[in-house]
């Protein structure tokens, strides 16, 4: 998928933003663009209310693998990957591996060029051994445990990300005499951005980063200058997730290139590297906008050539994180329906998993747009409320969700846009045991992650 595709993709959900929200309590358009332009880009309407992703009937998928379950579209991340080299040609494109993260995703970003972001000992170790190449790795993380720091200086990752001025000695102890370890700093530009307060990360009141308004940041890189077996190599930003316009990533652009300024005057040093984190927003429902990548590019290049011109520095390499923007629209979550319940003047339709496998409405009231598939309906739409199966009243996977009126226990349901912080977020809640993943390609589904049985979480209790 081209940066084109991608942006026509965007433009066909705009278009049916009016549609989607003024026509909410008639019949369901009968443009199947609009109705899938948040799935994946390979999906297609089939037979008997069925939908395909990659050639693979989702019905099908539901019947072979159980369900809940995962479809994650290979093509979709790759065409995606291939966007945003396209889009940055010059920049490192490195993938945030919070997004989701197994071994055959690591090998697919890996062969579409890019590099790995990873906050634990866990991803990393993970990453590793799917064969990612260590020094296109970024660890980062506000409090990195010394576990999280040995192995990365251990494997030989490329870039660490210190987050606070403790980890500066902590990190250099580690490291061994003769070496160095290249470094970045993580800095609060002070830019508030994001789709909810939970994900504004670049403010001065939240756990991340060292804030250049009251000094700490520049005080924490005095402090690593003074350490000989660390090598500053730049500065990090993340201002939040789910962002979907350009401003605020030009204006981060714009306080960094001061800092380096800075940085530059005090110690003699033009820093090479400039990381402005990922956060990149999609898409959860029709109409809703996203970033366009395209336009992010164009912007952010113009402002760091202006400014560095303006400061007379040289221009930096410019590192981009998306995560979601990668995966997310990749990614398709079935459902099977357990009961249908009318109480209060509502209609609950509960299925078969829940905020064990999905926590985003939960944690930041996210709604998605889950849709009956392996039937056609001929019933009227009607707005329910698509719960879990959880011992939790907040255990909601889609409210106000437009489902036909005739929706019944064994239906199946399939939320798109699934494909980032469901199963990296999932929990043991209750004991059901997380979803598998299936990877989907040119008519063929196979497992990548394999449901998690009782007999695995059993093995972990050792009491008597």
């Amino acid at each position: 998928m081209s940066v084109t595709s991608i942006s026509s993709a965007q433009d066909r959900a705009s278009a049916s933003a009016s549609a989607s929200d003024s026509d909410s309590d008639s019949t369901p358009s009968a443009d199947t663009s609009v109705e899938l332009s948040i799935w994946p880009a390979s999906a297609r309407p089939a037979a008997e209310g069925d939908v395909t992703v990659a050639d693979v009937s989702l019905t099908e998928a539901a019947d072979r693998f159980g369900t809940p379950l995962y479809v994650l579209d290979e093509g979709e991340v790759r065409d995606r990957c291939r966007a945003y080299r396209t889009a940055f040609p010059d920049a490192d494109v490195v993938y945030a591996a919070k997004a989701f993260l197994c071994r055959a995703m690591a090998r697919w970003v890996e062969s579409e060029g890019l590099g790995l972001d990873v906050c634990s000992a866990g991803e990393l170790g993970l990453a590793i051994t799917a064969g990612f190449p260590a020094e296109r790795i970024v660890l980062h993380g506000n409090a990195k445990s010394p576990e999280d720091l040995y192995t990365a200086v251990r494997l030989g990752v490329g870039r660490i990300v210190l987050d606070s001025t403790p980890e500066i000695a902590r990190l250099a102890e580690i490291v061994p005499p003769s070496d160095r370890q290249q470094v970045m700093i993580r800095v609060v530009p002070g830019i508030a951005a994001g789709g909810h307060a939970k994900i504004r990360t670049g403010t001065e009141d939240q756990k991340f980063g060292l804030s250049i308004t009251d000094g700490s940041a520049q005080h924490a890189i005095a402090r690593i200058l003074a350490q000989p077996r660390l090598e500053l190599v730049g500065l990090h930003c993340h201002i939040g997730s789910q962002i979907t316009s350009v401003k605020p990533y030009v204006a981060a652009v714009r306080r960094l290139i001061g800092l380096m300024t800075q940085v530059r005057d005090h110690h003699g040093l033009e820093l090479p590297q400039l990381n402005i984190g990922g956060g990149h927003g999609i898409a959860y429902r029709p109409g809703q906008d996203r970033l366009d990548i395209g336009a992010l590019a164009r912007r952010v290049h113009a402002e760091l050539k202006d400014g560095c011109a303006h400061a007379k520095l040289p221009v930096p390499r410019l590192t981009i994180e998306p995560g979601r923007a990668l995966v997310g629209s990749a990614g398709v979550a079935v459902y099977r329906v357990l009961t249908v319940k009318q109480t209060a003047g509502r209609t609950f339709v509960a299925v078969d998993g829940g905020m064990s496998d999905n926590p985003r409405p939960a944690l930041y009231g996210v709604r998605y747009a889950p849709r009956l598939i392996g039937r056609r309906s001929m019933a009227q739409p009607c707005p329910v409320t698509v719960v879990g199966r959880h011992c939790e009243a907040g255990d909601v996977l889609a409210d106000e969700a437009l489902l036909p009126g005739d929706v019944r226990p064994g239906d199946l349901l399939a939320v798109p846009t699934a494909g980032a912080y469901h199963l990296s977020m999932a929990s043991g809640y209750n004991l059901i045991g997380r979803p598998p993943v299936i990877a989907v390609r040119d008519g063929s589904a196979r497992m990548l992650v394999r449901r998690e049985s009782l007999d695995d979480m059993s093995r972990r209790d050792i009491g008597l």
